[in-house]
């Protein structure tokens, strides 16, 4: 089916990580333009925080601040039609890492930038708990012949604690927590692979024996050429992921069944969120093209652990 939607912003440079607040605005992230946005509903834009880098996924903590996954810049290329995409690491990369910012003031700190020692290679995707921790995808970066690999995190807002609960997988990009907080559903982007993890403690996961290649119990893995972004689950417990090449939403049920797909009209459908009074209007980032839409829903998305965004 296809995506029906109303455009609420365009010209954004490489949109992603939207956030519904609960006053009807959208927090998006611009890649390219290494931007902190918010969209009005009326699509009047204004910028909160230029961080440079390339922000690359948001969430807000229980504090009300917003947490920002940047993952230190990417190169760029643009077509003749003004269509962008990203084609490696920036010239003027240093590393990866995690971001506080103040949504009143525009003022931002890095929270973290290394593990263990380990440096953050591109941080991307990031969802809260319950307690008011977060996890966060860090999808490594492509340079020349030679990639990294990628790692799973938790973290405290505190700057107190960081620590790695998975590690390798293959370009992690979306993460999201089941309605009750016991799953964790990681996506793959150059596998198209959707892994679920039990959560067992604070930044702890069960994993499934080898030959699992991560420790994941692999929930769907889609077909052909494809490749999955960012996702957000439902109330019901469904995971959407978005996807590209094939750009659209794919709708997974908790037991990796494909429900349906919701087909973009760019190949860049890279995030989806849920808001409005009902939780059942999905924003969606279609980043190629620079724009921010709005979709009506046929389930209500999951209310997020978090202050400031919309509830049911």
């Amino acid at each position: 089916m296809r995506l029906e939607g109303r455009e609420i912003a365009n010209g954004l440079a490489f949109p992603e990580g939207p956030i519904a607040l609960a006053d009807g605005s959208v927090i998006v992230v611009e890649i390219e333009g290494g931007r902190l946005t918010r969209v009005l509903p009326s699509g009047k834009k204004e910028v909160i925080a230029k961080l440079g880098g390339g922000p690359n996924g948001a969430a807000i903590g229980p504090d009300g601040k917003c947490y920002v996954c940047n993952n230190g810049g990417f190169s760029w290329h643009r077509d003749a039609s003004n269509f962008a995409r990203p084609t490696g690491r920036a010239e003027d990369y240093t590393t990866g890492r995690i971001e506080q910012v103040d949504l009143d003031t525009g003022a931002f700190k890095t929270l973290y930038d290394s593990c263990g020692g380990i440096s953050l290679k591109g941080p991307n995707d990031i969802v809260f708990d319950a307690k008011g921790g977060f996890w966060f995808t860090d999808l490594g970066k492509t340079y020349g012949r030679l990639m990294d690999r990628g790692a799973v995190y938790y973290a405290r807002t505190d700057g107190s604690m960081i620590k790695e609960a998975i590690f390798p997988i293959m370009t992690p990009n979306g993460v999201g927590l089941s309605p009750d907080g016991r799953t964790l559903y990681v996506s793959e982007t150059e596998t198209s692979r959707i892994w679920s993890y039990p959560v067992i403690g604070e930044g702890e996961v069960a994993k499934e024996p080898w030959p699992s290649p991560n420790g994941g119990k692999l929930l769907h893995g889609l077909p052909g050429y494809q490749r999955f972004d960012s996702l957000a689950v439902e109330a019901g417990g469904n995971i959407c992921v978005a996807t590209l090449v094939r750009g659209g939403i794919s709708v997974f049920s908790p037991d990796g069944q494909l429900v349906e797909s919701h087909e973009a009209d760019e190949v860049y459908c890279t995030n989806i969120c849920f808001g409005g009074a009902d939780m059942r209007t999905a924003f969606i980032t279609l980043s190629g093209t620079g724009r921010l839409i709005a979709v009506e829903w046929p389930r209500p998305g999951l209310a997020l652990n978090d202050s400031r965004t919309a509830r049911r």
